[in-house]
């Protein structure tokens, strides 16, 4: 099955020269590409975030395989689907969905299930596409979204990742998609980041959902960010790195609500 574009014209340009032209201008900043276990990048509209997940491509050497983590937005789905078959298609090209391993995948974590109603209408996995892509024309992925998991459930799912990432032959990055705090000021979204950003930088998958939760820090991709760190970690991780922290009153110029966007590099 082929899944098509869902917020191509909307989040980013909706042409294959356009959209090109705007993620290579994305991509253009100076940073020294490196191998790393696992990514972490927003997902807003490229006026607002694209920066900073361009800085995040830019910093990584990106495999011909990856898996990429989104939050769910739409409630549609299972709590943790598996796009496992077929291709998704964006303005720059068509990427195939490497069964194999999602095969793997849904055979290690019980807890994963192979769905794609929610995918469908989903935008937070599909706007990181063309930034790897850009990155590696050879690219094949295993989309995941996730939804309403506990943590125990985003530390079996990232310990299995972890365990199958293992048993390829080939390199593998994680890619986690999300926004930070949402629609408070500037100063209050600064300072709920902040707290968010150092339990990533300390590779604390628990305090950081317990973090977002007990601040009401609307990270909308605090599970899948989760997730990743549960797998970076089992996998050898040794540090993150912050490559960028913006909010979307550096473009739009209004700081009463604003939405905060950072990325990571883990290694």
């Amino acid at each position: 099955m082929e899944r098509k574009p869902a917020v191509a014209g909307q989040f980013y340009p909706g042409s294959k020269s356009s959209l090109k032209d705007e993620v290579d201008r994305l991509l253009n900043v100076d940073a020294k590409p490196r191998k790393a276990l696992a990514a972490v990048a927003p997902h807003a509209g490229y006026v607002y975030s694209g920066a900073v997940a361009g800085a995040v491509f830019a910093s990584v050497v990106v495999p011909r395989l990856c898996i990429v983590l989104s939050p769910n937005h739409t409630g549609m789905g299972a709590r943790a689907a598996v796009w496992s078959t077929g291709s998704w298609q964006i303005p720059t090209g068509t990427i195939p969905v490497d069964e194999p391993l999602a095969k793997k995948l849904l055979s290690a974590c019980p807890d994963l299930a192979d769905d794609h109603s929610a995918h469908m209408a989903e935008h937070s996995l599909e706007v990181e596409l063309p930034f790897l892509l850009a990155r590696q024309p050879k690219l094949s992925i295993v989309p995941i979204c996730i939804s309403r998991v506990d943590v125990a459930e985003c530390r079996r799912i990232g310990e299995a990742i972890a365990d199958v990432v293992k048993s390829v032959k080939e390199e593998v990055l994680i890619v986690a998609s999300t926004d930070m705090n949402h629609y408070e000021d500037e100063k209050r979204t600064r300072q709920k980041d902040q707290m968010a950003i150092d339990r990533v930088l300390a590779l604390d998958a628990d305090g950081l959902v317990s973090t977002c939760a007990t601040n009401r820090i609307s990270m909308c991709g605090v599970l899948p960010t989760a997730i990743t760190i549960f797998a970076a970690s089992k996998l050898g991780a040794k540090k993150a790195t912050l490559i960028k922290h913006a909010t979307s009153g550096d473009v739009s110029g209004d700081y009463d609500a604003v939405v905060g966007y950072a990325g990571f590099v883990i290694e």
